[in-house]
C-alpha cells in the first residue's frame, strides 16, 4: 500500500531497525517488482527511490505510475521517495507528479543556505503531508573502479546541531565518509559523527551509499540511530548480470518478458539481504 513514510520511519528509529531505500533506476517495473514483492514476503515496509537522472529516459510521471501500481498491489507500506532532489523547483516537480516522501539535497550550499532551501521545501510538503528528508555533509562520489571523483565533506556535528536549529526535517542524512558508488578498499565510515548527532536529536537517519560498505559498520550504524539505509549500486549492477545472464542460458525464444521475469525473480534474493540486514522483516 502507498504511504507516507514518515510514520514508519519514526517507528525505526524508536525501535531500532532501519527501511531500506532502494533505487529503482527510472521506473524499471522488473526491479520495482521484485521490490515490492520481497517486501510483501518478508513483511517489511520499503522505500522506492527515484534518481531524477535515471527518470529521464522513461519520464519521472512514468516512475510514480510503476511504482504506485506496484505498491497498491502489496499489503506493507511502499513509499516514492525523490533522492537528491536538487533544486526547491524539482522537488516541487515531483510533489505534484505524486511523490509520498522527497530529499531536498542542499548539502553542497553553506549551512544557512541550506536551511533555507530545505524550510522552503518544507514548508509546501507539510502542506500535504508529504515528509522531507535534508543532508549536511556532501557525499563522496566514486567512479567505477571506486576513486574519488569529488571530494568529501564529512559533517561536522556542531554543523548539524547548528542546521537543526535553523530548519526541521523529517529526517536527516549525514555525511560520515559514505560514498555513492562502490569503494576502493575499506571505506573510512566516521560513526562517532553519528553518536554525536544523537546527542541531541533523535530525528531519523539516514545513511546513504550503502553498496559495499561492510555489514558490521550498517548494523552499527542502525543501533546508533539510523532508520533509513539506501542502496542503488548493488541493485543496478545485479540486475544487469542477471538480465545478461538470461539472455546468455535461456532458451527464451526472443520474448523480452521471460527475460525480465529471471532477472526479477533473481533480485528477490538481493532485496531479501538487504531486509534482513536493515532488520525491518516483519515490521510491517
Amino acid at each position: 500500500m502507498l504511504v507516507n513514510n514518515k510514520n514508519e520511519l519514526i517507528k525505526a528509529r524508536k525501535n531500532g531497525y532501519a527501511i531500506p531505500a532502494i533505487n529503482t533506476q527510472g521506473g524499471n517495473y522488473d526491479i520495482i517488482w521484485a521490490i515490492c514483492k520481497t517486501a510483501e514476503e518478508m513483511q517489511s515496509p520499503v522505500i522506492l527511490a527515484h534518481y531524477t537522472s535515471t527518470g529521464e529516459y522513461s519520464g519521472h510521471d512514468w516512475f510514480v505510475q510503476v511504482a504506485r501500481w506496484c505498491a497498491e498491489k502489496v499489503s506493507v507500506p511502499v513509499s516514492i521517495h525523490l533522492d537528491h532532489g536538487d533544486s526547491f523547483e524539482t522537488c516541487m516537480r515531483m510533489l505534484k507528479l505524486g511523490f509520498t516522501s522527497i530529499m531536498i539535497d542542499g548539502s553542497t550550499k553553506p549551512i544557512e543556505e541550506n536551511a533555507v532551501l530545505t524550510n522552503k521545501v518544507i514548508e509546501v510538503c507539510r502542506h500535504f503531508d508529504v515528509p522531507v528528508e535534508a543532508e549536511i555533509g556532501e557525499l563522496l562520489r566514486t567512479d567505477n573502479m571506486g576513486k574519488r571523483v569529488e571530494n568529501t565533506n564529512t559533517a561536522d556535528p556542531e554543523q548539524v546541531r547548528k542546521f537543526l536549529c535553523l530548519c526541521r526535517p523529517d529526517t536527516l542524512a549525514v555525511g560520515i565518509g559514505n560514498a555513492h558508488g562502490y569503494y576502493k578498499g575499506e571505506p573510512d565510515i566516521k560513526l562517532d559523527i553519528l553518536k554525536k548527532v544523537t546527542e541531541f536529536t533523535d530525528i531519523p537517519l539516514v545513511l546513504h551509499g550503502c553498496t559495499g560498505m561492510s555489514e558490521e559498520i550498517i548494523k552499527e550504524a542502525i543501533k546508533i540511530g539510523v532508520s533509513k539505509i539506501n542502496f542503488g549500486t548493488e541493485i543496478r549492477y545485479k540486475y544487469v548480470e542477471f538480465y545478461k545472464e538470461a539472455i546468455d542460458t535461456m532458451d527464451h525464444q526472443g520474448h523480452s518478458w521471460k527475460i525480465s521475469q529471471y532477472a526479477c525473480d533473481r533480485l528477490v534474493e538481493v532485496i531479501r539481504n538487504i531486509i534482513n540486514l536493515s532488520g525491518s522483516a516483519g515490521k510491517a
